[in-house]
């Protein structure tokens, strides 16, 4: 269900590449700031996160989430958004692709209980090895729903 309604939103971007990290981050909350679920300088706080925490929202190889905390600057609602970078994003040395990602689940958070109902959504989505490895490869944002279709939550 969250695949579908990510598509459904608009919350979703392919983009080619390649792309820096920072600007992988601004590029994943383009669709957040096209409705107005944040402000472009949400993405300043992503990256300072970072900057200042290292590639913790590399969750795991391939898979980033960047978020800050609840009610970050630039926050105006809860929301989440997918992108696909075809070429790996860097987040450290590029020999290690443990920190590494080509999929980005962008959360903008502004109440704790929806962060960690947001948080358990993804997680259903990204322990499904099948399932990743098919965001990994998508080429249009139609696959969403047929990819939504094999991880059965609600």
């Amino acid at each position: 269900m969250l695949l579908k309604q990510l598509y459904e939103q608009g919350h979703c971007n392919l983009v080619d590449g390649p792309l820096e990290w920072k600007e992988a981050l601004l590029e994943g909350i383009k669709p957040l700031i096209a409705d107005g679920s944040v402000d472009p300088e949400y993405g300043d706080c992503l990256i300072e996160n970072v900057e200042k925490h290292g590639p913790y929202i590399v969750l795991m190889p391939g898979v980033a989430m960047p978020h800050a905390m609840e009610n970050a600057r630039g926050t105006n609602r809860d929301a989440i958004s997918f992108m696909r970078v075809k070429e790996p994003v860097h987040f450290e040395d590029p020999a290690n692709e443990d920190t590494d990602a080509t999929i980005f689940f962008t959360l903008s958070d502004t109440d704790p209980d929806e962060h960690l109902k947001s948080m358990q959504r993804l997680a259903q989505v990204l322990s499904n090895e099948e399932v990743v490895e098919r965001l990994k490869k998508i080429e249009s944002t139609d696959e969403l729903l047929e990819i939504d279709a094999m991880v059965g939550d609600e």
